[in-house]
């Protein structure tokens, strides 16, 4: 999950996305200018709501004084959401281009609310309440959010503060523009250079017939065609030539940026009395601290190594033989950009398993239909078309979401935007939009997704990655929807601490592990025939392996966001680092030229903080194992995991949720078990171990 918002104190959290302005969706407004008005609205009701903070003629209360910070904070939110949603998905460059603006206003006013000393010592004053461990613990959050924003700071270090968040916010989000509309091309002068692509890839990339590059082919570095060409492309000059377009999108311009931001942040961090940036951000999270941080990356590091050893050993093993058997030299080590095309090809030899073979029975609209149906018996709801709702794009689709086991009725609403578009957002992520406030409003939330589109003939076939990929995203969504249902729009949805946020998600995507699960929706789209249960489970043979080099992966990206946030910018060497970090973890030979740096917007996003999607894992698998004793359908547990997990919100602190649904603390026993699915420890292959 991609979608952040800024905290008072220029951090970012998973989006926390409180109250409506009371007006229309943004997305309804016909022109740059009724957006501007629209939220020249919204902030004016904001500033209302926060005047009656700090009215003195009122005693300090839950019902006045939290009620009125709670709707000030939730109309704000609300407006930002909303209009970071436009800012990534709107067709209308204009209108996108206001909604960055717009943001920045927002965006100050929520710094302004945050250091403003008045509301932090109205809130102060509430007695805290000890039969309502829900909102004592709101308050208590919301209260250490203000002192980590520098509220008790003088009024001179305010004043630096304040116009360093707002230069932060802006640096970020022009780093995050500057992604989404850099698109790189890969010229393909022959149909050759496309051997090994599936035949629909190859049958919807004719040459051209007129225009810029006549008579060629061209690719770009949208989603679907950046991964099969990674995947299943032979020409290994093609896949080096198309790794170098993807990871230098936004490169030079993104450098300059990314520097600047990372010294604010620093200057951020110096100013409220801590080291780096990294301390900073882990105060508040389970984590707690950037060195607790280093020592679960250290102990991952450990744990991951030999097993990702073996695994290139063998992968490079394979590559050598493949190579004498073609009369071909032998590679001495395989790179980067060929790491995905021979993890593939060594699958298919090892175990059975073509990934091209389980494409035919995950056609888009079947996958789609399929998901919903699945999420709709796990988590007790009903999935409603809403065919007259406004919307931002004719491809968007809109959902509402009904409750069938615990006799709520409409529990929210959700839009679904899921092909690449021109100016799109280039990534897969959730984006709560309305939070639910139990009583009075009911939550909503998107995904925005790039998944290939069928049109013309082609069915829009997604690889297994992209199933899984899919669940991922509804994890979150089901998360927002669920866990909407608060009194305080700060509880609600996905508001749990930054480093719980990815349990729900990477939990759920573990059901496309099971056969029968699959065999619901995965019908082959020629014949309707159901995806056999062997392949399943060769698929998840294959699957497994690579597991630790997909961890040390992770280690990579989550180092490099926690040193570039904790070295001094001033000698901060970004490329060299870059390099550095990735020399560390993988042992694929690194590819020249990489400036993976420049679009890898997770740093304007979780900054320091990119161990969630580990620290998350080790959680999820824990979670998971919960169901996979059984019936993965089976009431009790799926049952307990909504009550438990989803419903709550961020109403409880992150590990209380892990120990009222595991009755017990986590731990990484069911993790070091599914890591070593793969390779035992003699190194004979993952087929030879049950699934």
């Amino acid at each position: 999950m991609d979608q952040t918002s800024q905290l008072p104190d220029g951090r970012t959290q998973a989006m926390r996305v409180p109250a409506s302005t009371g007006l229309s969706h943004p997305w309804l407004v016909a022109s740059a200018p009724a957006l501007e008005s629209w939220v020249a609205a919204a902030l004016d009701q904001h500033a209302r709501l926060v005047d009656g903070v700090t009215d003195g003629n009122h005693p300090r209360t839950l019902e006045h004084t939290l009620r009125r910070y709670d709707d000030a904070v939730a109309v704000l939110s609300a407006a930002g959401s909303q209009l970071s949603l436009l800012n990534s998905v709107h067709p209308d460059k204009s209108i996108r281009d206001t909604a960055q603006a717009q943001l920045q206003l927002v965006a100050q006013a929520g710094v302004a609310l945050g250091l403003n000393r008045a509301v932090y010592q109205a809130l102060g004053a509430i007695p805290m309440p000890t039969d309502d461990p829900a909102t004592a613990h709101y308050l208590d959050r919301t209260l250490l959010g203000y002192r980590l924003a520098g509220v008790d700071r003088e009024e001179a270090v305010r004043d630096q503060l304040r116009a360093l968040q707002e230069q932060a916010t802006m640096l970020s989000l022009t780093f995050g523009r500057n992604v989404q509309e850099s698109v790189g091309t890969v010229i393909v002068e022959s149909p050759e250079e496309l051997a090994g692509l599936p035949e629909d890839f190859v049958a919807s990339h004719p040459a051209r017939t007129e225009g810029e590059h006549t008579g060629s082919i061209v690719l770009t570095t949208e989603f679907p065609d950046y991964l099969p060409v990674m995947t299943f492309a032979t020409n290994a000059a093609l896949r080096r030539r198309m790794f170098l377009a993807y990871q230098t999108r936004a490169f030079p311009h993104n450098v300059p940026i990314l520097q600047e931001l990372l010294k604010v942040r620093g200057e951020i961090a110096a100013l409220l009395g801590f080291s780096t940036w990294a301390d900073l951000a882990t105060a508040d999270q389970m984590m707690e601290s950037s060195a607790k941080m280093q020592q679960f990356l250290d102990e991952l590091e450990v744990a991951t190594r030999q097993g990702a050893e073996r695994e290139y050993a063998l992968l490079l093993g394979f590559a050598q033989q493949a190579a004498r058997a073609a009369g071909v030299a032998e590679p001495a080590a395989i790179d980067a950009a060929s790491r995905g095309f021979w993890m593939e090809q060594y699958r298919r030899a090892e175990f059975a398993f073509d990934s091209q073979a389980v494409r035919p029975y995950f056609p888009f609209a079947r996958v789609q239909s399929g998901v919903l149906s699945l999420v709709e018996a796990v988590f007790g709801v009903r999935f409603e078309p809403v065919d007259d709702a406004e919307v931002w794009h004719p491809s968007v689709t809109t959902w509402d979401v009904w409750d069938r086991r615990g006799g709520n009725g409409r529990l929210g609403r959700f839009y679904l935007d899921m092909h690449p578009r021109e100016g799109k957002d280039k990534w897969f992520s959730a984006a709560p939009l309305i939070p639910g406030i139990l009583g009075q409003q009911l939550p909503e939330a998107a995904l925005i997704c790039n998944f290939p589109e069928p049109k013309d003939g082609n069915p829009g076939l997604l690889q297994h990655s992209d199933v899984s990929t899919y669940l991922h995203e509804f994890g979150h969504l089901m998360h927002a929807i669920l866990g909407g249902q608060q009194r305080w729009a700060g509880n609600s949805g996905i508001a749990t601490e930054g480093d719980f946020v990815e349990v729900p998600s990477q939990m759920l995507e573990e059901f496309f592990r099971d056969p029968g699960l699959l065999a619901r929706f995965a019908h082959h789209y020629q014949t309707d025939e159901p995806i056999p249960e062997a392949l399943v489970e060769r698929m998840n043979r294959a699957s497994a392996f690579g597991r630790a080099d997909s961890v040390r992966t992770q280690l990579f990206y989550t180092s490099y966001s926690l040193d570039t946030h904790r070295l001094d910018p001033a000698t901060l060497d970004l490329e060299q680092l870059l390099e550095a970090d990735y020399k560390r973890f993988l042992p694929y030979e690194w590819v020249d030229g990489n400036k993976l740096h420049a679009s890898f917007t997770h740093l304007t996003g979780y900054s320091s903080n990119y161990y969630t999607y580990l620290f998350d894992k080790v959680i999820a698998i824990d979670f998971f194992r919960e169901f996979a004793t059984g019936d993965l359908l089976a009431e009790e547990v799926t049952t307990r995991y909504r009550k438990e997990v989803l419903e709550p919100g961020g109403s409880r602190p992150g590990r209380q949720l892990v120990r009222n649904f595991l009755r017990r603390d986590q731990n990484p026993e069911a993790f070091s078990e599914w890591l070593a699915e793969a390779i035992p420890a003699d190194g004979t292959p993952a087929e030879a171990l049950p699934v």
